[in-house]
C-alpha cells in the first residue's frame, strides 16, 4: 500500500515538472479499430507509438492496460510496465491469461483462450513524462459460428382458402456468437416480408453461456402451386474478417385445395367390354387432398352407386349396364361442372338361330337354303360344317342336288372378330329321303370259284327310310348271313355262300319309297390239284432239294427196273392185267412188248401231280413219285424182254405211287422182227 502511495506521489510530481518545464517532446500512438477472434484462439492486440523529437526522447517510458469493464462501466488496469519492472494486475479476468511484450516500436497484449466476455475495449497508455502521454483503443471482437440450422414444416395440411397467412415452417439457429440472422427461400428465391402475403416472425435468446440461440418462423399465404413448392432457411454469420452461411434441407408443404377438375376411366378390363365380364371405373380429381367421389348414371343422375372410394366396381356386366358413367366429387360445394365422364358399352351375341330348326327332311334331287344369324353389337363371321369339314361361309348355306352323301348334321359357328371370346353356335341336321341306293358301281357282279368253298357275299345299301336287305339264292342250300348291321343313313349285310355249283344271288335292297336290286353271278369250277408253283418266296434252297430228290429218285427207279429187266421181273399195275402168250418156235427177236393202261386213270394222276391241291412237303414227294413213275414207264417200254421168264411173284405188288403196267408177250417165229409198237392208256391208280 505504501508503494502504491510512493508511485502516486511520484508520478504527481513528475506532472506538476512537466508544467513548468518547456515540452521538449510529443508521443504518437496507433491501434487497430478491432482486432477479431474466434472463440478459443488467442488474441493479439499491437500498440505502436513513438516520439515527435527522437533526440529528445525521454529515458523513462510507462506503458498502461486497460480493459472497459461490462456494461460500460469504468476502465480496470490489467497491465503496468516502466522499463525497470513489468506486472499484471492480480485479481481481475485477466490474470493468468495475458502477456505484454514491448520493444523500440511499441508494445503487444496477447490474450490466451479468448472467451465471449472478453469482447471488449482494450485500452493502451503511453506516458513518456516531459514528452506527455498517449492513448488508444481497440474493440475485440470474438465469434462463434453457430450450429447447423434445422427446419421443420407444418404437420397439417394448409387450406388455400385461409384468408391470412398461415405458418409454414419454423428455423433455428442455436448457439452462435455473435447473433446470427436466418433468411427464408421458396424453391430458392429469397422471401421477403409482405404484408398479408409473408410475415417472418423472428426469436434472439441469449444462452447462459453467452451464445445466442435464433427462431424464426415463417408465415405463408399459400397457392395451389405451392403444392409441389420446396421452402428452406438459410443462417448467415459473422467470422474473422468474413461472412458465411449455412442452409437447411427443403421442406414440401401440404396444400389443401379444392377439387377443379376429375377425370373418370375404365381401369378394367383392357379393351373391348363383353356381357360377364367384371368392370372397374376409376375416378381422380385434382382435389387436395383427393375427396370422396360419388358415381352415378347419365340416365338415372339421382341415383347414387355404390362404389369404394374413387372405384365403382360393376360385376357381371349385360347390355343393360352400357350407359355414361359420372363421378363428381364431395368437395366441388355443388359445383355441376366439375365431374368425370365415361361411356361404357357391353357388347354381346345371342344366341345362334339356325332356320329350318332342328332338323329337315329333303327328298333327293332336291335344294335347300339354311341360315344361321345371331344378334350381336359387333360385325360376326359366319362358318358352317360337316363331320369336321369346312362346307360353307356366311350366314347361308346352300344344298343343291340332294344325295345321301348330302344327310348329316350341319353346324354354324358365329364369332366375333374383334372380340374372339364371343362365340356361339347352332345345327340342323339333314336328313335326304329316297328309295334305295346300293353302294358300289357293278349292279352285277360275276366271280369264279372252286367247288366246295365258301364266298362271302357283301350288299351296302344307303336311303331313307333305312332299307331293308333281303337274300335270294339259287343253286346252293348251304348259305347263312354273317354280318348285319346299319346305321342312321345306311344298311350292311354280308352273306358267305358254299359253292356246290353255279350260283346266282340276288340282294334285295327297299323301303316304302322303292327298291333296288343287285346281282351276282358264281361259276363254280371244279376243284383240281396242281403241283403249288415255287414262288420266289420259298426261295432257291427248296427248289435245289427238290431238284436234288427227283434225279435220286430217277436214279433209283432206273435201276430198280434195270434190275428187274434183267432178272426177267415185270411189276404189274393194280388194276391193270398181264398176258404172257408164248410158243414154241420164238426167239429173243420175235417178242412184241404191249404196254396198255387205263388212258383215263394216267390222265387223272397226270392232271393231280400239275394242279393238285397245296400239300406238305411229304405230299409233294409222293406227287413227285407218281410223276416219276410216268417216265420209268416209258423206259421200261424201250426195254428189250427176255422171253419165257415168268414175273417174279412180287411183280404184281406195286410200290406206293409207282405206276405199273401189265404186259403182253407174245413169241413169234424167227423171221425179223416188226418194229416194236408200244401202246400206252393211263388210267389213274
Amino acid at each position: 500500500m505504501s508503494s502504491l502511495l510512493h508511485r502516486a506521489f511520484l508520478l504527481l510530481f513528475l506532472y506538476f515538472c512537466l508544467l513548468d518545464c518547456s515540452v521538449w517532446a510529443k508521443v504518437e500512438l496507433s491501434m487497430h479499430e478491432s482486432v477479431e477472434v474466434y472463440l478459443g484462439d488467442s488474441a493479439e492486440i499491437p500498440c505502436q507509438y513513438s516520439f515527435t523529437d527522437t533526440g529528445n526522447k525521454p529515458s523513462f517510458v510507462m506503458i498502461q492496460w486497460f480493459v472497459r469493464g461490462e456494461g460500460n462501466i469504468s476502465r480496470k488496469r490489467i497491465f503496468y510496465g516502466d522499463g525497470s519492472q513489468e506486472m499484471v494486475d492480480e485479481d481481475t479476468d485477466y490474470s493468468g491469461r495475458i502477456e505484454v511484450t514491448s520493444d523500440q516500436q511499441g508494445t503487444r497484449l496477447v490474450i490466451q483462450d479468448v472467451q465471449l466476455s472478453d469482447e471488449r475495449e482494450f485500452f493502451c497508455q503511453v506516458n513518456g513524462l516531459i514528452a506527455g502521454n498517449a492513448e488508444g483503443k481497440t474493440h475485440l471482437r470474438v465469434f462463434a459460428p453457430p450450429q447447423a440450422p434445422v427446419i421443420e414444416g407444418v404437420a397439417p395440411g394448409i387450406s388455400v382458402t385461409n384468408e391470412m397467412p398461415s405458418k409454414v415452417a419454423s428455423c433455428e439457429a442455436r448457439n452462435g456468437f455473435p447473433k446470427p440472422n436466418i433468411t427464408w427461400y421458396r424453391n430458392n428465391v429469397p422471401l421477403a416480408s409482405a404484408p398479408g402475403q409473408v410475415n417472418v416472425l423472428i426469436l434472439v435468446t441469449r444462452e447462459p453461456s453467452g451464445f445466442y440461440s435464433v427462431q424464426s418462423t415463417l408465415e405463408y399465404k399459400v397457392v395451389k402451386e405451392d403444392k409441389d413448392a420446396r421452402f428452406s432457411c438459410e443462417v448467415s454469420f459473422f467470422v474473422p474478417r468474413a461472412i458465411r452461411t449455412s442452409e437447411s434441407q427443403s421442406v414440401n408443404v401440404t396444400v389443401h385445395y379444392p377439387t377443379t377438375m376429375v377425370e373418370l376411366w375404365k381401369e378394367s378390363p383392357q379393351g373391348l367390354v363383353k356381357e360377364g365380364d367384371t368392370v372397374e371405373l376409376r375416378c381422380q380429381g385434382d382435389g387436395s387432398p383427393p375427396p370422396p367421389f360419388i358415381f352415378n348414371r347419365e340416365q338415372e343422375p339421382d341415383v347414387d352407386l355404390e362404389s369404394r372410394g374413387n372405384v365403382l366396381i360393376l360385376p357381371s356386366v349385360s347390355r343393360k349396364d352400357s350407359g355414361l358413367y359420372q363421378c363428381r366429387p364431395l368437395d366441388s360445394d355443388g359445383q355441376t361442372d366439375v365431374k368425370g365422364e365415361v361411356q361404357l358399352t357391353v357388347h354381346y351375341l345371342d344366341a345362334a338361330v339356325v332356320v329350318p330348326k332342328d332338323s329337315e327332311v329333303m327328298q333327293k334331287g332336291e335344294d335347300l337354303i339354311a341360315s344361321c344369324n345371331a344378334l350381336s353389337s359387333l360385325k360376326t363371321s359366319t362358318v358352317w360344317y360337316k363331320d369336321g369339314r369346312q362346307v360353307g361361309h356366311g350366314n347361308t348355306l346352300h344344298l343343291h342336288d340332294a344325295s345321301y352323301d348330302t344327310s348329316g348334321e350341319y353346324v354354324c359357328e358365329v364369332t366375333v372378330p374383334s372380340l374372339p371370346d364371343l362365340h356361339t353356335s347352332g345345327s340342323v341336321h339333314i336328313i335326304v329321303q329316297g328309295g334305295p341306293q346300293l353302294v358300289g358301281v357293278e349292279q352285277e357282279v360275276q366271280l369264279e370259284e372252286a367247288t366246295g368253298r365258301m364266298v362271302n357275299l357283301s350288299c351296302e345299301a344307303l336311303g331313307h327310310p333305312l332299307p331293308s336287305i333281303s337274300w335270294n339264292i339259287v343253286g346252293s342250300q348251304n348259305w347263312f348271313e354273317v354280318v348285319s348291321k346299319a346305321n342312321e343313313h345306311m344298311t350292311h349285310s354280308v352273306v358267305s355262300v358254299k359253292v356246290t355249283s353255279d350260283i346266282s344271288a340276288l340282294c334285295n335292297a327297299s323301303n316304302n319309297m322303292g327298291a333296288e336290286v343287285k346281282a351276282f353271278s358264281i361259276k363254280a369250277i371244279p376243284r383240281v390239284t396242281t403241283p403249288a408253283p415255287f414262288s420266289p418266296a420259298e426261295g432257291s434252297g427248296v427248289i435245289i432239294v427238290v431238284i436234288i430228290l427227283s434225279l435220286l429218285l430217277l436214279a433209283f427207279l432206273g435201276s430198280v427196273i434195270y434190275f428187274l429187266h434183267k432178272k426177267g421181273k415185270i411189276p404189274c399195275g393194280r388194276s391193270g392185267k398181264q398176258e404172257i402168250s408164248t410158243k414154241e418156235k420164238t426167239t429173243k427177236d420175235d417178242i412184241v412188248v404191249e404196254m396198255k393202261t387205263n388212258a383215263k386213270n394216267e390222265e387223272a394222276v397226270l392232271l393231280k401231280a400239275v394242279n393238285g391241291d397245296k400239300k406238305g412237303p411229304s405230299d409233294q414227294v409222293t406227287r413227285l413219285s407218281e410223276s416219276v413213275g410216268v417216265f420209268g414207264r416209258r423206259a421200261i417200254d424201250r426195254l428189250p424182254v427176255t422171253p419165257n421168264t415168268p414175273p417174279p411173284p412180287s411183280a404184281n405188288r406195286c410200290g406206293a405211287g409207282v405206276l405199273c403196267k401189265y404186259v403182253s408177250v407174245r413169241t413169234r417165229s424167227r423171221t425179223p422182227p416188226p418194229p416194236r409198237r408200244v401202246s400206252e392208256d393211263v388210267e389213274a391208280s
